[in-house]
């Protein structure tokens, strides 16, 4: 059985910083492209990145570009997001989640729908 379990999340303070983990069980890790996505309350989920299978290639959303990295170690099956310059509209809940891709620039690297597995997601929160 899959598991995909987020941890990290937290309440930060504008201008923090906070570090998600996304540990997955079940599945050959290295063989998954990792995704990183939010929803806030009251917004449709939106793609924040995603990295391939070798840690080698990583995309980001324009709203997170310079501010957010997305890391792996396939050693521990585990993804990072390491979220810097946090801002009040980075307050939402933040979900990973794991695509059979073994290959370059990961394709619909920001669509949830193209992911085989998601895990439940873990709320941060950004006060001023």
């Amino acid at each position: 059985q899959v598991q995909v379990v987020e941890s990290g999340g937290d309440l930060a303070q504008a201008g923090g910083s906070l570090r998600l983990s996304c540990t997955t069980s079940g599945l050959k890790f290295d063989d998954y492209t990792m995704g990183w996505f939010r929803q806030a309350p009251g917004k449709e989920r939106e793609g924040v990145g995603c990295i391939n299978w070798s840690g080698g290639t990583t995309a980001y959303s324009d709203s997170v570009k310079g501010r957010f990295t997305i890391s792996r170690d396939n050693a521990k099956n585990t993804s990072y997001l390491q979220m810097n310059s946090l801002k009040l509209e980075d307050t939402a809940m933040y979900y990973c989640a794991a695509k059979y891709y073994i290959g370059g620039s990961p394709p619909y690297c920001m669509t949830w729908g193209k992911y085989n597995y998601w895990g439940q997601g873990t709320q941060v929160t950004v006060s001023s």
